[in-house]
């Protein structure tokens, strides 16, 4: 019975969260060629560069990590399309991720894959590090994602539509969530299948899906920059943050981020508390199952 309740809970969470849409999540665009520059860094009022080294020109030979990030804002709710370059020389992978807090793990990662096992040479996925090194899969809509390796240069451009605080911690909580459902489900036969719960008829019961933030600290993201290894068979090595920013509010960005240790008014942390309260709720009942 317990263990039936953290899938119903599990499958609510995944469901309420608009940022999982299955497998079609990512959308390719083979027509536009890649080309990773500083052009865009000219007007950091409205756009936002990261590089390792300080300075380095990702057209030129020499090593260059490489993120540049335009953000244009959306009419409602408040949140910000995102334009996303980025570049790096690395044997693996090199990712953006976005997070909540400066002080935290848990981010929604974009990563970019060298694969030569591949006609293309590249693959793309999205996923969530939880607060240890486990990457798990995260279906976040991504589009246009354009690509192209050379040797060790792995370079890349997509879109993430649609993001602010709420959706970013909606999303990671959901993938957390139904990472759990499947340990569950894998070891409880008698456990209420997802896709028959309630709760996929019920989104409206989830905070997440009523209560949009509305502040300015609903576009506040903490940018990481990093990049990580890829084992023969695909699999994502740990993600090693390179940069982090401070809380920057991507609606309006400036060239004087918030400062990493301030904390976002309750208004923006109480539609997505909710969701993650989900998740420890799961969790505990999943502990005391077993005691």
């Amino acid at each position: 019975m317990e263990r039936g309740l953290i899938v119903f809970v599990a499958a609510l969470v995944l469901h309420a969260s608009p940022a999982v849409q299955g497998t079609s999540h990512l959308s390719f665009d083979n027509r536009t060629q890649v080309n990773v520059t500083r052009a865009r860094c000219v007007n950091l009022v409205t756009n936002v560069c990261l590089e390792e080294p300080s300075g380095c020109d990702p057209t030129g030979n020499g090593s260059c990590l490489f993120l540049s990030v335009v953000a244009r804002r959306t009419v409602a709710p408040r949140s910000a399309n995102l334009s996303i370059q980025l570049q790096g020389d690395f044997d693996g992978y090199v990712a953006l991720g976005l997070s909540l807090n400066r002080s935290e793990d848990s981010a929604l990662l974009f990563v970019c894959a060298a694969n030569k096992t591949t006609p293309s040479g590249f693959f793309f996925r999205t996923v969530t590090r939880n607060n240890s090194d486990a990457l798990i899969p995260n279906e976040r809509i991504v589009s246009n994602i354009r690509s192209r390796v050379n040797g060790r240069r792995i370079a890349c451009e997509f879109d993430i539509p649609d993001v602010n605080a709420t959706n970013i911690a909606a999303s990671i909580a959901a993938s957390i969530a139904a990472s759990i459902a499947a340990s569950i489900a894998a070891t409880s036969p008698a456990a209420t299948s997802p896709a028959t719960s309630p709760a996929a008829t019920s989104p409206a019961t989830s905070p997440a899906a009523t209560s949009p933030a509305t502040s300015a600290a609903a576009t506040s993201i903490v940018l990481l920059l990093g990049t990580g290894t890829v084992s023969p068979g695909g699999d994502l090595g740990p993600f090693n943050v390179s940069m982090r920013t401070g809380l920057l509010d991507l609606a309006d960005p400036t060239p004087s981020p918030t400062p990493a240790n301030t904390t976002r008014p309750n208004a923006a942390i109480r539609p997505h508390a909710a969701v993650l309260m989900l998740i420890v709720l799961s969790v505990s009942a999943v502990l005391s199952g077993r005691s």
